[in-house]
């Protein structure tokens, strides 16, 4: 049984492009209103324009606690409620740890950990006291296979998936579902520096997905009856040995 989408308030972070701009396209398809949260402004007024009228933009800087703090708020001022919300942001480094550069680490793992942890601690609350909601991550293969090419980010993933196991047993009383959507390979702005034929003969031979696959499977998640939690959604290009 499918449930119904139409009226629910939903917030995405990472929406401006990429898997969280598809889901935000499907989740309005839907029926919901979507926040699209993101600190770029320009990308925002895009992407709202070409979304239409549901969906509004929540600037945020998601690696600022003090915007973050303002993200919620921003949200119900606006909508009047936030039923979904899916901490979509996060960024890629792979290659050798003996050629990497620490600094660049520390940036993607605020951001795919620090910044998403810290955006479904600031919505927890309000879901618990309405006791009910969802709350999506966007994790990786990569949190449940480890991949040897990219031991950093593999290990920002591990600990999204860690996550997600733990709160959702904390919150599952109070009626929060909470489950990680895990893709491989995707194209998105993060392999934007790609060549455009290396990606046409990626997609061809079925080694790279569409961002537009990973919202079904979000879409599937969400829309299970309320009894029914989709902790983790694996979803692969037809060609992958992981």
């Amino acid at each position: 049984m499918s449930l119904s989408l139409k009226g629910q308030v939903a917030a995405i972070t990472g929406a401006a492009s990429g898997i969280g701009f598809a889901c935000a396209k499907a989740l309005l398809d839907a029926g919901a209103q979507v926040a699209l949260v993101d600190r770029d402004a320009t990308a925002l007024a895009k992407a709202c324009a070409e979304l239409g009228e549901n969906a509004f933009a929540v600037e945020v800087d998601l690696l600022s606690p003090e915007s973050v703090a303002t993200m919620l708020p921003t949200i119900l001022e606006r909508a009047g409620k936030l039923d979904i919300f899916h901490a979509n942001a996060g960024a890629y480094i792979g290659g050798p740890v003996v050629e990497g550069n620490p600094d660049h680490w520390d940036r993607m793992l605020n951001l795919n950990v620090n910044a998403s942890f810290r955006t479904v601690h600031a919505v927890l609350p309000y879901m618990t006291e309405r006791k009910t909601g969802d709350i999506i991550m966007t994790s990786s293969i990569a949190g449940l296979v480890p991949v040897a090419w990219e031991p950093i980010y593999t290990a920002s993933k591990f600990a999204v998936q860690a996550f997600v196991h733990t709160v959702r047993r904390q919150v599952a009383p109070a009626g929060i579902r909470v489950g990680a959507v895990c893709p491989g390979p995707v194209r998105t702005a993060l392999i934007s520096d790609w060549p455009q034929e290396k990606l046409d003969a990626a997609l061809a031979a079925g080694d790279l997905m569409e961002p537009e696959e990973v919202a079904d499977a979000v879409l599937f998640m969400l829309t299970r009856k309320r009894s029914v939690t989709i902790r983790d959604l694996v979803i692969l290009p037809q060609r992958n040995d992981l």
